[in-house]
């Protein structure tokens, strides 16, 4: 005997103008699932994080702060910047990144407080 999901409807049946109105905004998330993507890694995802605790960090600061070398943090903060989700400034021979601006700061501190939050 299958016991049915409690999860799904008994029944197959759509609201058809629902359907209609939100269907075609569907391709609005075209991109968007990349910058998930980029945020998914949980190395690039601690850097964001990072970066929502102090406006900026250089490299060789995330490094440490993520236990890396330097070589691997450049490598994940380049990902950030041609996401678009970080930022860089060069002082010098110094290179400081910081989140590319307070819709990312959001995201990643909203995401943050989800995980954390009692059910």
């Amino acid at each position: 005997m299958n016991a049915k999901s409690t999860e799904t409807c008994d029944t197959f049946c759509y609201d058809e103008e629902v359907v209609q109105r939100v269907q075609p905004k569907m391709d609005e998330v075209l991109g968007v699932e990349l910058i998930f993507k980029a945020l998914s890694d949980a190395t690039r995802l601690k850097i964001a994080y990072a970066l929502t605790l102090e406006k900026e960090l250089c490299v060789c600061d995330v490094a440490n702060i993520i236990q890396s070398t330097t070589a691997t943090a450049s490598h994940h903060l380049r990902l950030l910047r041609n996401m678009k989700l970080a930022k860089y400034r060069k002082e010098g021979k110094m290179v400081f990144y910081s989140l590319a601006d307070e819709h990312v700061h959001q995201l990643v501190s909203i995401a943050m407080a989800h995980a954390y939050e009692e059910e």
